[in-house]
């Protein structure tokens, strides 16, 4: 029996790997394509190309007590609407917010990053895509991009289907790791805008919008003046440089970068025992694709602020008196800022928590 390809036999007519669905030769001409945009993402630590069994990384500084900082993450269902609309470069930016952001939130500095992609089949073009983005992003966060892999999964993945996700290692100095024991009651909490969605609740957006609403990704929405699939596929803003840049500058206490769980569940997680956030809802209005998708579905606003970041991409907690200096060093480098509430004191014994009151101006 023959499945009637000579490329897809070995030499002898029995079984071979390309027959069973891996095709090294296109899993090649996948790293030729990306690799001069891997080359890019890269630091002066970085020891060797890539290529290699593992990345070598030496960790050069006067540091004085390093600590390292690691994070995975990924993309999630995102990835279903950059696959429907044959768009993958974003999504590889996307993934390297969603790790380099979490290495922050601690006062980290990103090192470098290590990606996974696995694919149904590997179509060069659409790996080097998606490499392209990953690359872009750690140029933009300051970290190298240290190497990865990529794995065929044929009769697991559909053809053209793929996930990513990625590991990403930072240092901080041990006297200089934020977090929550550092929060004080009266300090203030600074929002940073999102760029939109960001890489979260895209399974309700994809349900409301797609399934429910049977809105089209290619057509033209007013409210944001370009399709409702470029909306959707925005990159995940990268803060890590500019929380690095604020914690230089301002008495920073500690990040919180608003992902699943939305704001009250993220900023609770950096808060002490017996302090609350207070956050002011009429501080800022959440962009329109927030609202579309709370009118399309129906969704309630405990849904939406549980599941969305709702505008607020990252969040800084800095002491009162570095208030106006913080705003101007993320003004001075063109992230929208704004106070978004501050820290009282809760019911001792009662673990940190962040509540939202008031109304959003427009929504």
């Amino acid at each position: 029996m023959t499945d009637g390809s000579a490329a897809n036999q070995a030499s002898g007519g029995g079984a071979s790997y390309a027959a069973a669905g891996v095709d090294i030769d296109a899993g090649e001409r996948a790293v030729e394509l990306f690799l001069p945009h891997a080359k890019r993402a890269t630091r002066p630590e970085v020891l060797g190309g890539l290529g290699g069994f593992a990345g070598l990384f030496s960790l050069k500084g006067d540091y004085r007590e390093p600590v390292l900082a690691a994070s995975s993450d990924g993309v999630g269902t995102k990835l279903a609407v950059a696959q429907a609309m044959g768009i993958h470069h974003t999504v590889g930016r996307d993934l390297v917010a969603m790790v380099v952001d979490d290495l922050v939130v601690c006062g980290a500095e990103p090192l470098f990053l290590q990606d996974y992609i696995a694919v149904g089949k590997v179509i060069p073009e659409m790996v080097a895509d998606i490499v392209k983005g990953i690359a872009d992003g750690c140029v933009d966060a300051g970290c190298a991009l240290l190497g990865g892999e990529t794995a065929e999964h044929p009769g697991v993945m559909e053809d053209g289907h793929y996930d990513i996700s990625a590991t990403g290692v930072g240092v901080v100095e041990a006297d200089d790791i934020l977090g929550p024991d550092r929060v004080r009651p009266g300090d203030v909490v600074i929002a940073m805008g999102s760029s939109g969605l960001h890489s979260n609740g895209y399974s309700l957006a994809r349900n409301v919008l797609l399934e429910l609403g049977h809105l089209d990704l290619e057509g033209h929405v007013e409210e944001f003046g370009r399709t409702l699939g470029e909306e959707l596929l925005e990159p995940t803003r990268i803060y890590a440089k500019d929380c690095l840049a604020l914690a230089a500058e301002a008495d920073v206490r500690t990040f919180a970068h608003i992902t699943g769980g939305g704001l009250a569940d993220n900023l609770g997680r950096v808060l002490p025992v017996g302090l609350e956030a207070v956050l002011e809802r009429n501080s800022w209005t959440p962009a329109p694709i927030f609202s579309m998708i709370a009118q399309r579905g129906r969704v309630e606003r405990l849904e939406m602020e549980r599941t969305f970041n709702m505008g607020v991409g990252m969040v800084a907690i800095v002491a009162p008196e570095d208030t106006d200096r913080a705003q101007a060093v993320l003004t001075a480098r063109h992230v929208d800022n704004w106070v978004l509430g501050s820290i009282t004191r809760g019911t001792d014994g009662d673990a940190g928590r962040a509540e939202l009151v008031g109304d959003h101006a427009r929504f």
